[in-house]
């Protein structure tokens, strides 16, 4: 692999979409198992898997238009993350608190990504 290939690698946001969405996966296993916790991880892996989904849609788009509309979609995602991560009850575990920071700074920085990529779509 080139030296220029390997540093696009790096900011690949299929690859770096994907990792979130697995990264969240493994955190919700570790929660407590309390009855808002399944129902708030519920949804928490659902946004989290949605925000690559729709990347791999918006880089796939049939015009323009559609492209900056998946794109919204993504930046939606990454702030429905934050708000199931900021609903998570950790019992106050300092590792699962710190993974949780981890992940909302993720989903903080995805969301400021995707903002991005539409403002200069315009």
């Amino acid at each position: 692999m080139t030296e220029i290939q390997s540093s696009r690698r790096g900011y690949d946001l299929e690859d770096r979409t994907l990792k979130f969405a697995k990264e969240v996966r493994f955190f919700v296993r570790k929660l407590p198992r309390t009855i808002s916790n399944i129902e708030d991880g519920k949804q928490l892996v659902r946004a989290s898997g949605s925000i690559g989904a729709n990347y791999i849609e918006a880089n796939e788009a049939l015009s323009k238009k559609d492209f900056v509309m998946r794109i919204k979609i993504c930046r939606k995602e990454a702030k429905e993350s934050c708000y199931w991560l900021s609903l998570i009850f950790t019992n106050e575990k300092v590792e699962l608190d710190n993974e949780r920071n981890s992940l909302i700074k993720e989903a903080s920085e995805l969301t400021r990504i995707f903002g991005s990529i539409v403002e200069k779509s315009k």
